[in-house]
């Protein structure tokens, strides 16, 4: 073999072994980030599940120490937004789940992400008047009962003291989640994954009301009618 074919064979063996070692790098668990893919990460229990051993799995979700990850905080009963900003302490809220609470009628979780560069309280009242806009919304395209209960939903949100909040994502280390979960009216955090952001996360928060099991709610109440004048 002559020497300008060994240095072409060498030339395309090369050629392999970076591809080899590129594919192999940009495989998924290759020692990189996760690729970020929306909706990729579930928070909240799947439907069906026993309420108490959903409970039980949220310590094993949290990061390890130092590392601040998203997190789920659900809470026994729905606040007001300055509650769920005294919860959150100082921890980053990145989304608040708005819901209004009517007896045994189902109504809307609405997920409002907070503005950046604005102080968090401010925030977390633009989100709310953001949920009460896409509860109007609502109202004005649809009737029969689905139309009361989205007009009722408008009024409440009108309300800068609705306790409509269920559920907010922060953004904090284990030790600040540590701390939320101990607080008064917090009935669980669930963690997501190192490296997961905002956009990655599929939210489906324990409601208040699901004690026992994740079932769908009654919806056989009576709708409050919206205010009028």
């Amino acid at each position: 073999m002559t020497g300008r074919r060994r240095l072409a064979l060498f030339g395309v063996c090369l050629v392999v072994l970076l591809g080899v070692a590129w594919y192999a790098g940009s495989r998924p668990g290759s020692g990189g980030p996760p690729p970020s893919v929306t909706g990729s990460v579930r928070l909240g229990p799947d439907p069906g599940a026993a309420v108490a051993d959903y409970l039980a799995s949220l310590p094993a979700t949290l990061p390890e120490p130092g590392v601040a990850v998203p997190a789920l905080v659900q809470l026994h009963t729905a606040v007001t937004g300055d509650q769920a900003v005294a919860l959150a302490g100082d921890a980053a809220i990145l989304q608040v789940v708005w819901r209004v609470p009517i007896p045994r009628v189902q109504t809307a979780l609405r997920f409002e992400t907070l503005d950046a560069g604005v102080a968090v309280g401010t925030a977390v009242d633009v989100s709310r008047q953001r949920a009460q806009l896409a509860a109007q919304a609502d109202a004005s395209r649809r009737t029969g009962r689905p139309g009361a209960v989205a007009a009722a939903e408008q009024a409440a949100l009108g309300n800068a003291d609705c306790a409509c909040v269920v559920a907010v994502v922060v953004r904090t280390d284990r030790a600040g989640l540590e701390t939320i979960t101990a607080r008064a009216g917090v009935r669980g955090v669930q963690a997501a994954p190192a490296g997961a952001v905002l956009t990655d996360l599929a939210l489906a928060p324990l409601l208040p009301e699901q004690t026992d099991r994740v079932d769908p709610l009654p919806d056989d109440g009576v709708v409050p009618p919206a205010p009028t004048g």
